[in-house]
């Protein structure tokens, strides 16, 4: 997907935390080594200076879909205060002429984002 000619790659300030935080608990966890940590983050940092991704600042208006998004959807579905953010990003940057695609690992996200009328997908899934 990143390797697609024209296509545009954008992340959410919150993401670039969310990304430390969970390669973080991998070193916890023992699933992945320090040094690791350093040179995924390092190449991170790099793709994000070198503008491989844009990185969109999250505004008042996408905390006030997360908190629609939250009330309308949390009393059935698991949709996590930040995991709301993140995809209230998504649907603010969604347009029918260049339509987002939605990435992430969580089934339950993913199964929401879907819901919402985001093309999904999920690097974990077979």
């Amino acid at each position: 997907m990143l390797a697609t000619v024209g296509s545009r790659h954008f992340i959410s300030r919150l993401a670039a935390v969310e990304l430390h935080s969970a390669l973080a608990k991998k070193v916890r966890t023992c699933q992945l080594t320090r040094a690791d940590f350093e040179l995924v983050t390092r190449r991170f940092r790099a793709d994000v200076a070198a503008k491989r991704f844009e990185v969109i600042r999250v505004l008042v208006s996408h905390f006030r879909t997360a908190e629609e998004l939250v009330r309308r959807l949390s009393l059935t579905n698991n949709l996590r205060t930040l995991d709301a953010l993140q995809l209230a990003v998504a649907l603010g940057l969604n347009d029918p002429a260049r339509p987002v695609t939605f990435v992430s690992a969580d089934r339950a996200l993913c199964a929401i984002a879907a819901s919402e009328g985001l093309t999904v997908v999920n690097p974990e899934a077979p």
